[in-house]
């Protein structure tokens, strides 16, 4: 990502999080352990292609499936592909039922993710090095990049779909959280000229601009983005001067570092003059799950949702 020159163990952290997968399905019970239900629609062999990749021949519907990005993760057991997931990287925490290991999708090789013996892995943006053990290994895999906006996000879960023989419950998955967005966003009151914001992402004020997914989910609500200014065209995670926040004067304040590195509300507006700034005189500092946050899979309609509650209670204050 562009912009970031930060320690590198707080890097990978912050990278981690926003490469990362998201939302629960259903689990149907069973007396005995069984093989996945195909789709209908799915007929293997099959070419799975994620956009802008080259395709990938999966012979038979996978059983044994290694995912390496929280957010493949949290989309694959949201389109019933649970069961056929064996093994996921340590950061890879929701459901909470996944088969977390010590794998990382960035720092692990090929050889510690064949071990696993599977038939198809899913690796983060990224991970070009281990992509590539895998690929001469002969192991299917699939890149999971960041989508540019929600149209690409729905797109890679419908592709998760398909690649496991369930791209009819992702396309129910999608049409849901098409439906859910627009919902949340008409009811949302539409304050007479563009509120301020500031999204955090870690405390030494690195930000996300509107160029990048989490801040087009803003853009749904038509907030004006402090970080938009004075940047490089096309950055999308740059880090500000506190004084240029000060100078801002944001109405509302969203911490997406609360749980990577203790973040509140309180310890912030406990920062050298924050104490003016109009978000903390008026409580509207959010605080917010990083791990939502930072992916794009199904709970990304809750994050729209806590924008939105966000939104409204700036115009009631």
């Amino acid at each position: 990502m562009s912009g970031f020159r930060r320690p590198p163990s707080l890097l990978l952290t912050v990278l981690v999080l926003l490469l990362g997968a998201t939302a629960c399905a259903t689990r149907t019970p069973s007396p005995a352990p069984a093989a996945p239900v195909e789709d209908p629609a799915a007929a293997f062999p099959a070419q799975i292609r994620m956009a802008g990749q080259e395709p990938v021949t999966l012979p038979q519907q996978p059983k044994h499936i290694v995912s390496l990005s929280p957010t493949a993760t949290e989309s694959l057991y949201a389109v019933g592909a649970g069961e056929q997931v064996a093994a996921v990287d340590q950061f890879s925490d929701f459901p909470a039922r996944t088969p977390r290991t010590d794998l990382n999708g960035l720092t692990s090789d090929a050889a510690a993710v064949a071990t696993r013996n599977p038939d198809l892995v899913i690796a983060p943006e990224g991970a070009d090095k281990l992509v590539e053990g895998l690929r001469a290994l002969e192991v299917p895999v699939l890149v999971t990049p960041t989508p540019a906006g929600l149209d690409e996000a729905y797109g890679q879960i419908e592709t998760l779909g398909q690649a496991t023989g369930h791209g009819r419950q992702a396309r129910e998955v999608t049409d849901r959280m098409r439906a859910d967005i627009a919902e949340i966003v008409a009811k949302t009151p539409k304050p007479p000229t563009p509120l301020s914001y500031y999204h955090e992402v870690s405390p030494d004020f690195y930000s996300a601009t509107s160029q990048s997914f989490v801040g087009g989910l803003y853009g749904l609500f038509g907030l004006r983005n402090i970080a938009d200014e004075g940047v490089p065209a096309g950055a999308k995670f740059p880090q500000l001067a506190q004084e240029r926040i000060l100078q801002a004067d944001p109405d509302l304040i969203f911490l997406a570092d609360t749980k990577c590195c203790g973040t509140t509300p309180e310890s912030a507006g406990e920062r050298p003059g924050w104490d003016t700034l109009t978000a903390v005189r008026e409580q509207r500092v959010v605080a917010l799950d990083d791990n939502v946050a930072g992916r794009w899979g199904p709970r990304v309609v809750d994050l729209v949702r806590r924008i939105s509650e966000s939104v409204t209670r700036a115009q009631q204050s």
